[in-house]
């Protein structure tokens, strides 16, 4: 499919989509948008209608919010596949506002940083961004730079690096958007999230970080404490590891745009000319230049140019690249700081050379810039007047010259290379010697036809010259030295050389003809006529030439006339200077010449025509002069209110000061009034955390004391009952013992022989008895006593059971009383027995 059908079929989607947007139109134009590929370079530039409707209704979905993640997703990839070049970036930028939609989709999104999408449009306007102004009052720009200095102070990783890189973009040379970010409020907090990303890992956000940084606060005291005498060290070793130990094409991109920023500022060039190892640095950005890729020899090249536009370090730049290569910067680690070693000696300025016809696709620009570089660099006023101060070596220059030569030719060295003339280049036999090594006599010849079929005069001379210093040392070289000047089309810029107004050319051509001259053959005539044609040539232009001055002089003729007197005598004027002028044809030509009489009718009219036109100049004049008086006084108020504008810019400048004094101030108050109204709210936390702890215990020990109270209780309920049954048990055992004593007394009265025995018998068993009631009476006795101390402190530790407890008491002293008696009884029982024993 061609790029025109192409383009219908998608202009077709997007129209169905406008008109329903259906989810099966949707599948179809982001289908669409996905097959297309419109990779074809320069498209936006060609100027055609088709493109420009497909891309501005791109970029009108792209921006809508009711488009879906997938379809806008997809129309971004496109759009960046078509910012292929700087022009595709800059239409984009400008005529189709593509800028501001993205920023749009992002603030539309700004509540999920981390999303694709979000992602997206970061990385596809860090790239339309790049060198390129963007004002801070375009659509979202605002809230752009809000998202992106929130994003930077966060902790996604992921989200940090764009945004730096965005961000970077945006500060650069662009004051308004500058002027902005100082004036957030949290500006302060945003430079200690940019400090502390210097310590990164990440030798790209190091260099982002650093260039946002020289952007907003070089001229600041921010930045005179970042890029003092102490830092500015290590950051020039920092920046010229990172161009040539970089992590890849764009890290290198932002670290040139830094550095040529820095040289910006007088201060800071003015250390990178003292700084220590410049030469061994520049060296190896040089050696960059070997590789193939014109994207990093732009970059290296536009720092090279940069550093040519400081004086000192325009000379060192001169002796690094004439000079063998110094010793080489060694990158000992990524974040360790750069060692040296005396690597392989390199030529800097051969890498130089080879960009001006390389043969690499899209180096145009290289080329040019190298040129540029080389022009700066070896400029002939800088040659002769440093060359005794940078102590050239001369070899290497002749090796320089004589790349030149096989790159490029004399068509260039002519221009860069005046003062290094191949008899400078062959005046001693070591100079001699080195370039008879490196220029062959094919290459001569292959030069000579070159310039033949251009008509490079100069080039071609000087390329003869060199032959005839070196065919005594190449090889064939006088062979074909001879064989070229025999060549008919020798004779032309011979002629001119011999016919120059110049010296050198003169001398060169006369040398040569004297080498010529003696061959047989050489055009001896041919270059006669020539001469003489030359001659003839000049001296009709000499005669053209005075009579185009006489004519040119009509019109400042007119001119001063008309000033003296506008408003009368305008048509004598214009008869007068035609008669002046046929006068003067007159002295100088006695014959008629038939085309100075129509030049003369012509500017006769065109001297009618300004006449006409005069009155109107007149009036015009008269308009400035009031308008140029009126703008007088509006420029003379307009000075003594912008005296006043700036008496009051200065006094609300002292305000402000005095009000942002008093804001650290009152701050630093409210700081440690907040820290002490923390601090108390922790405290009363504590506190109340505390007694919640003492309720809980004091509700435990009122519960604890219940239950004790509780089992106490019941265990004294117990008690009294166990009392209860064994003072029953006593009282049946105080009913047998009577009736046993009763039993006794009856049986007392049978035989007491008889009886005694039993009695016996009976008494022992009582006395058993009385033993096993007293230790019983014993144990009731103690846990009388016990019950009773119980009691009592049941009795002291809850007032509620003082009523019951007394009751019980009462009872268990009846007991006791009943059990005194009993005992009293038991007492008297034995003792009757015992008298009765006795």
């Amino acid at each position: 499919m061609d790029m025109t059908t192409c383009l219908k079929s998608l202009l077709l989607a997007m129209q169905q989509y406008r008109d329903s947007k259906a989810a099966h139109n949707a599948a179809q134009l982001q289908k669409q948008v996905e097959v297309s590929g419109l990779k074809c370079d320069h498209l936006l530039s060609s100027g055609q209608v088709l493109p420009s409707e497909c891309v501005s209704g791109l970029v009108e979905l792209a921006g809508n919010p009711n488009t879906s993640l997938a379809l806008t997703s997809s129309i971004i990839s496109l759009l960046a596949q078509l910012a292929c070049d700087d022009d595709s970036r800059e239409i984009l930028h400008s005529s189709y506002n593509l800028t501001s939609t993205l920023a749009s989709v992002i603030h539309h999104h700004s509540a999920t940083p981390a999303e694709p999408l979000v992602l997206q449009c970061l990385q596809v306007l860090q790239k339309l961004t790049y060198n390129t102004r963007i004002f801070q009052s375009a659509s979202y720009i605002h809230e752009l730079i809000a998202f992106l200095m929130n994003n930077i102070q966060s902790h996604n990783d992921d989200i940090i690096m764009p945004c730096l890189g965005l961000m970077a973009n945006l500060c650069r040379d662009n004051n308004s958007v500058q002027s902005h970010i100082k004036s957030l409020d949290n500006v302060k907090s945003f430079y200690r999230t940019l400090i502390n990303f210097l310590a990164h890992n990440s030798l790209t956000v190091v260099v982002f970080t650093l260039s946002i940084l020289a952007s907003l606060t070089l001229n600041e005291k921010v930045g005179e404490k970042l890029f003092d005498a102490k830092n500015i060290h290590q950051t020039f070793q920092l920046v010229f590891n990172i161009i040539v130990n970089g992590d890849g094409t764009l890290t290198r991109k932002y670290s040139v745009d830094l550095l040529v920023d820095l040289l910006k500022n007088p201060k800071i060039a003015d250390f990178l000319t003292r700084y220590q190892h410049f030469s061994a640095c520049v060296c190896q950005v040089l050696g960059l230049l070997h590789s193939k890729d014109p994207d990093s020899a732009t970059k290296v090249l536009e720092l090279l140019l940069a550093m040519c536009s400081v004086s000192g370090l325009r000379l060192l730049l001169c002796e690094v690249v004439f000079r063998p290569a110094g010793p080489k910067l060694r990158a000992a680690g990524r974040r360790q700081a750069a060692g040296f070693d005396v690597g392989r000696k390199a030529q800097p300025g051969l890498a130089l050379v080879q960009w001006l016809s390389s043969p690499v696709e899209g180096a145009e620009t290289c080329s040019l810039q190298a040129l540029q570089l080389l022009n700066e660099l070896l400029e002939v006023r800088c040659l002769l007047t440093h060359c005794c101060v940078l102590k050239i070596n001369p070899v290497l220059l002749c090796r320089l010259f004589v790349s030149c030569l096989g790159y490029l030719g004399f068509l260039v060295i002519s221009v860069c290379f005046e003062s290094l003339t191949p008899s400078l280049l062959c005046a001693d036999e070591s100079t001699r010697s080195l370039v008879s090594h490196q220029v062959t006599a094919q290459l001569c010849l292959s030069l000579v036809e070159s310039l033949l079929s251009q008509v490079c005069a100069e080039a071609l001379l000087k390329t003869l010259e060199l032959m005839s210093k070196l065919r005594q040392q190449v090889k064939d070289m006088e062979t074909s030295f001879y064989r070229t000047l025999q060549d008919q089309r020798i004779v032309t810029p011979l002629s001119l050389a011999l016919t120059s107004h110049r010296r050198e050319r003169v001398q060169t051509g006369l040398s040569l003809l004297f080498e010529a001259t003696p061959l047989p053959d050489f055009p001896s005539l041919v270059l006669g006529e020539s001469i003489a044609a030359n001659n003839a040539y000049r001296q009709r232009e000499a005669e053209l030439s005075g009579k185009r001055v006489a004519v040119q002089d009509v019109p400042a003729l007119w001119t001063n006339t008309s000033l003296l007197d506008s408003s009368s005598c305008s048509s004598r004027s214009v008869h007068s200077l035609v008669e002046k002028i046929q006068n003067g044809m007159e002295l100088q030509e006695h014959a008629k010449d038939s085309h100075v009489s129509e030049i003369i009718d012509v500017y006769e009219q065109k001297l009618t025509a300004f006449a006409t036109k005069e009155s109107r100049l007149q009036d015009l004049l008269e308009a400035k002069a009031l308008a140029l008086s009126q703008a007088d006084r509006l420029i003379a108020q307009y000075r003594f209110q912008r005296a006043q504008a700036e008496a009051e810019a200065r006094k609300l400048a002292c305000l402000l000061k005095e009000a942002e004094r008093r804001r650290e101030d009152l701050q630093g108050e409210l700081s440690s009034q907040v820290l002490e109204v923390e601090r108390s709210k922790a405290d009363m936390e504590e506190l109340l955390q505390h007694n919640a702890r003492l309720q809980k215990d004091s509700e435990e020990h009122q519960a604890l004391k219940g239950v004790v109270l509780l089992c106490r209780f019941s265990e004294s309920e117990r008690m009294l009952k166990e009392l209860q049954v064994a003072h029953i048990s006593l009282i049946k055992q105080n009913d047998t013992l009577r009736k046993n004593h009763e039993a006794l007394q009856l049986q007392q009265e049978k035989g007491e022989e008889e009886k005694l025995k039993e009695k016996d018998q009976e008494r022992r068993d009582l006395e058993e008895t009385v033993d096993v009631l007293r230790k019983e009476l014993n144990k009731t006795e103690q846990a009388r006593k016990d019950a009773s101390i119980k009691a009592s402190s049941l009795e002291l530790q809850k007032s509620q059971l003082e009523t019951k407890l007394k009751q019980k008491e009462d009872e268990l002293n009846k007991h006791s009383a009943m059990i005194a008696m009993i005992h009293s009884l038991s007492s008297g029982k034995m003792k009757s027995d015992v008298n009765l024993s006795l």
